[in-house]
């Protein structure tokens, strides 16, 4: 392929978070408003398209289960075309570029063909939307781990269940909407308690944000009541409890809890201990 410009430009691979606008980090909004050509999934939300440049090109390359959409091929000749003409280009992933986004694919793509490339890292689904429903993802006690699994592969699965599910560890499963039998079965017979918590975060980050909880053994059975719908998260682990203690202590608080009045102390002995 020709070089299009004696100086190609650079590409940006932008984590645009996983809704809220408000999470996006100093450098993605600078980024975002310098650039010229820019590429978004259907994960980027629209609070978040609205701060695109009115004057860059805008191209929709966004991938959805079922439906029509540009092939990771195709992905790659339009940033390295766009970039190869000489514009500033910015590939804008929701999350983070590099958790389950191809960023590195894309990243080694474009490094091969002499493209400057630059990644401005962004929040992951799993931090962002278990922080939302206050689910944390480590809690001491709980859990002193955690692992972020893609339900999503090509073929099959190459996952090793029985020790996935005898970790003590929180569990957060991308895109697995689809394999909810699948991933109950796995989990329960690879020694995991069928009560363990488990939560769905649909629409995480955004208004429409809806958080249910259950057990293990009830998770398709919680997908087909309320009707979930992607993008979802699936948590599983211990540390989902602690969502249902906040909501508990929330609804106690606005009937009885006053809040401790705070204890008095010297000033001068704190800034002495403090020292």
């Amino acid at each position: 392929m020709q070089r299009q410009a004696n100086f190609p430009g650079r590409v940006t691979l932008v984590g645009a978070g996983p809704g809220d606008p408000d999470l996006l980090t100093v450098k993605a909004c600078r980024m975002i408003k310098e650039a010229q050509f820019i590429m978004y999934d259907n994960l980027v939300s629209e609070e978040i398209r609205a701060l695109f440049p009115q004057d860059a090109t805008t191209v929709f390359v966004g991938k959805a289960k079922g439906k029509h959409s540009a092939t990771q091929q195709d992905i790659n000749d339009l940033l390295l075309n766009a970039a190869l003409s000489g514009k500033n280009v910015c590939r804008v992933k929701g999350g983070d570029s590099f958790v389950f986004g191809r960023g590195g694919e894309e990243m080694l793509m474009l490094a091969k063909q002499g493209i400057e490339v630059d990644v401005i890292p962004g929040i992951t689904a799993a931090s962002g939307c278990t922080s939302y429903a206050n689910i944390p993802l480590t809690h001491r006690g709980l859990a002193q781990g955690c692992t972020f699994i893609t339900a999503h592969a090509d073929k099959t699965l190459d996952i090793n269940w029985d020790a996935l599910a005898q970790l003590n560890q929180t569990l957060v499963f991308y895109m697995g909407l689809s394999k909810t039998d699948m991933l109950m079965e796995k989990l329960i017979s690879g020694g995991m308690s069928e009560e363990t918590p488990v939560a769905f975060i649909e629409n995480g980050c955004t208004p429409k944000q809806r958080v249910h909880i259950g057990k293990l053994n009830q998770l398709s059975t919680l997908k087909q009541q309320y009707q979930i719908q992607s993008p979802a998260l699936i948590v599983v682990g211990e540390v989902v409890s602690i969502a249902e203690q906040m909501h508990w202590l929330t609804q106690l608080s606005h009937r009885q809890i006053q809040p401790s009045p705070l204890p008095q102390h010297d000033t001068k002995q704190l800034l002495q201990l403090t020292a």
